[in-house]
């Protein structure tokens, strides 16, 4: 989990990065700029500017459901062995995601990793569920 929240915080960085020279050069002055909704760049802002921020929003998305899984495990003591390396294999995976997104974002090989990192959700949450409902440990 930690490992996934410090990735979050890296593409938090980067969005950073890559937003504020795209703002100066679309001329928006952030001084009086008023907020908006997300995506409301979109078509503003050169669209590999958006690529990290549209990650980052991914970053907050179904990760949320990973941390909340392996606090199950962790507090249901499942959390080692299979669990531990089907969590590794999800950040794993969310982390080449936000590097595909945020540099070439090629929708069939973001799909392909969203699919493969989504499957690794899914195995935890049947784990968490059979530990706590069906007293379950997995290897």
């Amino acid at each position: 989990m930690v490992a996934l929240i410090a990735w979050s915080l890296v593409m938090l960085v980067w969005t950073v990065a890559a937003r504020l020279p795209a703002l100066k050069k679309a001329g928006i002055d952030l001084s009086k700029a008023r907020g908006g909704r997300p995506g409301g760049l979109d078509g503003v802002v050169a669209d590999e500017a958006q690529w990290p921020a549209h990650n980052y929003i991914h970053l907050m998305e179904q990760p949320t459901l990973f941390y909340a899984v392996c606090s199950v495990l962790a507090l249901s003591e499942s959390g080692y062995g299979f669990n531990l390396l089907l969590a590794w294999v999800y950040v794993g995976l969310r982390v080449v995601h936000s590097l595909v997104q945020a540099t070439n974002n090629i929708i069939r090989f973001r799909f392909a990793l969203f699919a493969l990192s989504s499957l690794m959700l899914v195995a935890l949450t049947l784990h968490a569920a059979l530990t706590v409902f069906g007293g379950f440990h997995a290897p």
